[in-house]
């Protein structure tokens, strides 16, 4: 565990945590002194081996396996927290779904299922939260965001609506909870060198960023980190880009 740890004593949610950003943001805040609730939309195994990663470096975790874009989903995802840590302070809406496919194939049924994950899961995690955040005195909520839905990208209609989407959740929720001590962000990542299940997204190999490298999923966390702590609470309604540069 490190010797700073800025977030002690607080409880967090990463939606979408079992690989990739997700599990980095939750390895961080655990890091951080935070207690973790992983969650996954079905690999219970890869959450289940984060909240061990956490545990054996002296953290506190449990996984809750729930697909945020249902309203019940969500909703017990958020009582696990409290049930498991007594409280929840910060809030990380992280899970999303990135399938690529021509407009013109572009059924109802996708663009739902992306929606669902993408901006509805933020929104009913975020209304399950709110109570639970105003009870602790206020807290944070961010949004993971992405670079396509600032720049556009092709065969991802349904992606970058979501994304944008979570853009402009953002900015509402921080007018409508700063009285409430609540901060919400957007981190939008860049070209981050992560494992896919399938081929590189098309628009990622046209893409060079001025670092000459991809961003690693730490260096996200690490933002996330930082909007989270102590030393973020004027920092609310903003995206912040994490992509070495290559959206000015």
């Amino acid at each position: 565990m490190s010797v700073e740890q800025e977030l002690q004593g607080l409880v967090a949610i990463v939606t979408g945590s079992s690989r990739n950003i997700g599990r980095a943001i939750a390895l961080a805040l655990a890091d951080g002194g935070a207690a973790v609730v992983v969650n996954a939309r079905s690999a219970a195994q890869d959450a289940a081996a984060v909240v061990e990663e956490i545990r054996k470096a002296g953290g506190r975790a449990a996984a809750h396996i729930t697909n945020v874009g249902d309203p019940e989903g969500a909703a017990a995802l958020v009582a696990v927290a409290v049930r498991e840590f007594g409280r929840l302070d910060v809030l990380v809406n992280n899970a999303s779904v990135r399938r690529e496919m021509d407009f013109a194939d572009l059924d109802y049924r996708e663009w739902r299922d992306i929606m669902a994950t993408s901006l509805d899961g933020a929104y009913l995690c975020s209304r399950a939260a709110l109570p639970h955040l105003i009870a602790a005195g206020g807290g944070s909520i961010v949004n993971i965001g992405g670079l396509s839905s600032h720049t556009g990208a092709p065969r991802r209609a349904h992606v970058i609506a979501a994304k944008a989407g979570l853009a402009g959740l953002t900015r509402a929720l921080a007018h409508d909870l700063a009285p409430h001590n609540v901060t919400v962000n957007c981190v939008a990542p860049g070209l981050i060198d992560t494992v896919r299940t399938g081929p590189e997204p098309a628009h990622h190999q046209k893409l060079a960023t001025p670092t000459g490298r991809k961003g690693t999923p730490d260096e996200v966390a690490n933002l996330v980190r930082f909007l989270c702590g102590p030393g973020a609470r004027y920092i609310t309604g903003q995206t912040i880009h994490a992509n070495g540069g290559i959206y000015m």
